[in-house]
């Protein structure tokens, strides 16, 4: 009994002396900081000013930085529930091997000449007609709203190698617009992986005053959240359609 008694004790007592040689410590090295400076001022004050200047950044950057962590560890969970539910809805070996290769397109296309998506001719009076276009073509109609209220320098970039930019364009009041195009169906939401691809790059590469998603679907709670946090224009299918019918605003219209 008095061995189960002492054991706890000896733990405490080895913790208070560890933290009084730690307090001790902390207060030699203080006084032996504040004799230096008191010996070499001059030293002192140059030494000082930046490295306030850095705990006042750190302080500053915690916030912000607690909030990309939220953000990020709710896409890393909703990744993990949607990977839970591409294995439970899994074909077998056997289905998957009989099933006929899948399109790549989430929303299925109309094919024109030549095999290629209906080309784009503009927004009509009832809107942007979403299911006549392919992944490109969606791109191409982004774009040429962009240019139709005014934008200059607009360009189509998205493919193989563009960082996260479909279409780059020069607001009306000079702003760099950095756009993202998702054409999915409606069941097909944009996640926060695919916001957080795109918040990486639109503005250290790209160098984005004006960063959006434009899609044709609709967006996650996390997606939203991390867009929020990161300063990035969510457009979902209601926007996007009214924006084309020319009855809500544009992206960089929105901020």
């Amino acid at each position: 009994m008095t061995h189960g008694r002492t054991g706890p004790a000896r733990r405490t007592l080895l913790f208070l002396a560890l933290g009084c040689a730690l307090l001790c410590g902390v207060f030699l090295l203080v006084r032996r900081v504040a004799q230096w400076a008191g010996d070499h001022p001059v030293l002192a004050c140059v030494v000082a000013v930046p490295l306030a200047a850095a705990v006042v950044t750190l302080v500053h950057g915690m916030p912000r930085l607690r909030e990309l962590r939220r953000a990020a560890r709710a896409g890393m969970a909703e990744a993990d529930v949607e990977a839970r539910e591409a294995a439970y809805l899994a074909p077998s070996p056997e289905a998957a091997r009989l099933a006929p290769p899948m399109e790549e397109e989430v929303w299925p296309t109309t094919e024109g000449a030549g095999g290629r998506a209906a080309e784009w001719d503009g927004p009509t009076a009832g809107g942007l007609d979403c299911s006549a276009l392919d992944a490109d073509a969606f791109e191409c109609a982004v774009a040429g709203l962009c240019e139709r209220d005014g934008c200059r320098e607009v360009e189509v970039v998205g493919g193989a190698g563009d960082l996260g930019a479909d279409v780059l364009a020069l607001a009306p009041d000079g702003r760099r617009i950095v756009i993202q195009c998702k054409r999915y169906s409606d069941t097909h939401k944009v996640g926060s992986q695919d916001m957080q691809r795109f918040g990486g790059t639109c503005y250290t590469v790209h160098g984005a005053d004006v960063a959006a998603v434009v899609t044709t679907s609709a967006y996650t709670a996390p997606a939203r959240e991390y867009a929020d946090t990161c300063g990035i224009l969510c457009f979902d299918g209601e926007s996007l359609d009214a924006w084309s019918r020319g009855t809500g605003p544009a992206p960089w219209a929105a901020v």
